[in-house]
């Protein structure tokens, strides 16, 4: 007959090993989806300037969506942070950090119009 060895009685002082636990958290990685670093890349409107352009009339084409976007990333670097931008007959003010248009005005909404809280101005062609 086999006598089973046990912990117990071959170290009697012995302690049955325990999961070991981590007190730290464990390092994330941060992962970007795809969706939020296009996000991140293009130009939004908030609802005000939907309402507005929708209001005034004023289409934006996919050409100057991307000529905006050019404007954003150069006031960017050059560290604007709410910029007026004129495109043709339209006025646009954004946020240029979030990347996002927050109203727009067309030529005749423009007009002995004063326009306040930007720190540039830029004329797109």
């Amino acid at each position: 007959m086999t006598d089973r060895i046990t912990v117990g009685r071959l170290f009697p002082n012995a302690v049955a090993p325990q999961p070991v636990r981590r007190t730290d958290p464990e390092p994330r990685v941060q992962t970007t989806s795809f969706d939020a670093m296009l996000q991140n890349q293009l130009v939004r409107f908030s609802h005000h300037a939907e309402e507005r352009l929708r209001q005034r009339g004023i289409q934006l084409g996919p050409e100057q969506l991307v000529k905006l976007n050019t404007a954003i990333d150069k006031a960017a670097s050059k560290g604007a942070k709410d910029s007026l931008m004129l495109i043709n007959d339209t006025a646009l003010i954004v946020n240029i950090k979030n990347r996002t248009v927050v109203t727009a005005m067309d030529g005749a909404s423009m007009k002995d119009n004063v326009f306040t809280q930007i720190d540039s101005a830029m004329i797109i062609s």
